[in-house]
């Protein structure tokens, strides 16, 4: 699959331990978005950081947290992005989904 020009940036916000039937959330959505078959996705884990609760989660030694922020990005034709969301509404409960215009300049895979 080839992507390039105007396309939509999906990014899920959700704690490491959000879990979906005793799995990571984040895998859930990952895998989720590969049987979709979406253009990709990665996973990228916080080091700190704050959502609705408003409760700071943080990897410093001091003060140990479970449950960082992950975020979940996702880039593909708005037409597919839009056809995953229904996805999104029955898996994440709490956190934050947000979508953006971006321009692919270059996406190229091996077949």
């Amino acid at each position: 699959m080839r992507l390039s020009g105007p396309a939509k940036r999906l990014t899920v916000f959700v704690g490491e331990d959000d879990r979906w039937h005793g799995k990571p959330l984040f895998t859930e959505i990952v895998h989720r978005a590969h049987a979709f078959g979406l253009a990709g996705a990665s996973v990228f884990h916080g080091v700190e950081g704050y959502g609705a609760s408003s409760r700071i989660h943080t990897s410093r030694l001091l003060s140990l947290s479970e449950d960082l922020p992950v975020a979940i990005v996702i880039i593909d034709s708005a037409e597919h992005i839009e056809g995953f969301l229904p996805q999104l509404d029955e898996l994440v409960t709490e956190g934050l989904v947000a979508i953006d215009d971006v321009h692919v300049v270059r996406h190229i895979g091996q077949p």
